[in-house]
């Protein structure tokens, strides 16, 4: 089954990565948490985890109305299996170990020694990405419903979306 057609049937497995899984990786998993549960399962993690999550952090998710969990405690990528998740979302300025799986980058300045106001600019420019995501899995899903619909024949096994789009295209300009 092509991942495409295993996110119909549940949330995309979303691992969010920074330096010390303490301020951005944190608040980027509980923003994908609060707005986009039904179509993301995220994670975090650090490449040098901190002790505990900044009190800031947690501060000024609650200032904007998303607090994070009380269990939520910085992890290490190191170790973790990169390959159960579907993509991971590096927001820091460092590499990341080897992976499989898709890889976004978006660095964003570290927000952990600067002024409220360029932490609120930090949190707000995570909170994008992770409506960028959120909306993206949920058109996707969208879109399947509606080429379900269509009568779209059905891919093969392992058949990628960018296949049977080219390949329902090319049904429809025959037709016409």
């Amino acid at each position: 089954m092509s991942l495409f057609a295993a996110l119909q049937e549940r949330p995309a497995r979303v691992l969010f990565v920074c330096l010390a899984n303490s301020c951005r990786s944190q608040m980027a998993e509980t923003f994908a948490r609060h707005f986009g549960s039904d179509v993301i399962e995220p994670y975090s993690a650090g490449v040098v985890p901190a002790g505990r999550i900044s009190n800031r952090t947690r501060s000024m998710m609650a200032e904007c109305g998303v607090p994070l969990s009380p269990e939520q405690a910085p992890k290490a990528i190191r170790g973790m299996d990169l390959s159960q998740f579907d993509l991971i979302v590096n927001l820091s300025e460092y590499g990341i170990p080897q992976a499989t799986t898709p890889v976004i980058r978006r660095t964003l300045a570290d927000p952990i020694a600067v002024s409220d106001e360029s932490f609120r600019e930090v949190r707000a420019e995570v909170e994008k990405i992770v409506g960028y995501l959120v909306d993206h899995f949920r058109r996707a899903r969208t879109w399947h419903a509606q080429l379900e619909r269509a009568a779209v024949p059905k891919p093969a096994a392992g058949i990628e979306a960018g296949a049977l789009i080219r390949m329902w295209l090319a049904r429809r300009s025959s037709l016409a």
